[in-house]
């Protein structure tokens, strides 16, 4: 056994860097897609900012000196029209960071067929078609990273919205297969599977007390922000997880490994 141990010590501060690398962040303008295309800007990518709204796309991407694009990702024409237009516009794709969802809550026995359509379409079918069309050009590319949005929904049970939680189970055993398929072309896929976060469009007065209660049984005392997430998308598109593929991070506070759910503050125990 040799004494020393000589092997080279990487850069790691410049393993953050994401220089000149193009991306596209999905639903990139607003909340955790907002803070996901400023974490990437920041590391030095150009980024490609796609939304339903293009209005809040072209604000973002004005943000970040990126460009922005209008799309319903989860028509075929539109996202193979978007993603050609994104390579175009920035230069040959290194990745994609996708947080395009939409929770809908109610009873089991109560969802309709067009509740079950509709969280399949938004929370699924996107990701399909996004890791179809992205997926693609990064192994024409080369190589390059998917980070995709999940849910702690979809790890758990997922009581009156189990709909979201199906997709977004889905969702995760879609990025596996996608990770083991495309890992010997150099593209690797991750997600991010967030607990309770207080996005702009859940952050709601009449909410208060359920987002206090909400942090209270969290371990960090605290709900979950959109940069929260959006570091754990930056981790994964970055040469710093250079050997994690297939992986879902839970990025939840600590809840997932809390039972009984427990009231820290009042010392009380809550059985969900």
């Amino acid at each position: 056994m040799s004494a020393t141990d000589d092997f080279p010590v990487p850069d790691y501060a410049n393993l953050l860097r994401l220089d000149g690398k193009a991306f596209v962040v999905a639903g990139g303008g607003y909340g955790i897609g907002r803070q996901a295309s400023h974490a990437l800007a920041a590391v030095g990518a150009r980024v490609a900012c796609v939304d339903v709204d293009g209005d809040r796309a072209a604000a973002v991407a004005e943000q970040v000196g990126g460009v922005s694009f209008q799309a319903d990702i989860t028509d075929r024409a539109a996202v193979e029209r978007t993603v050609a237009d994104a390579e175009s516009a920035l230069g040959p794709l290194a990745g994609l960071v996708d947080v395009v969802g939409i929770s809908g809550w109610s009873p089991a026995l109560a969802i309709d067929d067009e509740m079950w359509d509709r969280q399949f379409g938004v929370n699924l079918r996107h990701a399909y078609l996004l890791g179809q069309c992205v997926g693609r050009r990064l192994v024409a590319n080369g190589g390059g990273t998917m980070v995709f949005v999940a849910s702690i929904s979809g790890l758990t049970a997922a009581p009156n919205h189990a709909a979201y939680g199906a997709a977004k189970a889905g969702l995760m055993s879609w990025v596996r297969s996608l990770a083991v398929e495309l890992g010997p072309h150099g593209v690797r896929v991750n997600a991010v599977a967030p607990g309770a976060t207080r996005t702009p469009r859940a952050d709601d007065p009449s909410r208060r007390e359920l987002q206090a209660r909400t942090a209270a049984m969290t371990p960090l005392q605290r709900m979950g922000a959109p940069e929260d997430i959006a570091s754990a998308a930056l981790f994964f598109s970055t040469p710093l997880s250079a050997h994690v593929t297939g992986r879902t991070l839970v990025v939840d506070g600590g809840v997932d490994v809390l039972f009984p759910y427990t009231d820290l503050t009042a010392g009380n125990t809550r059985r969900p």
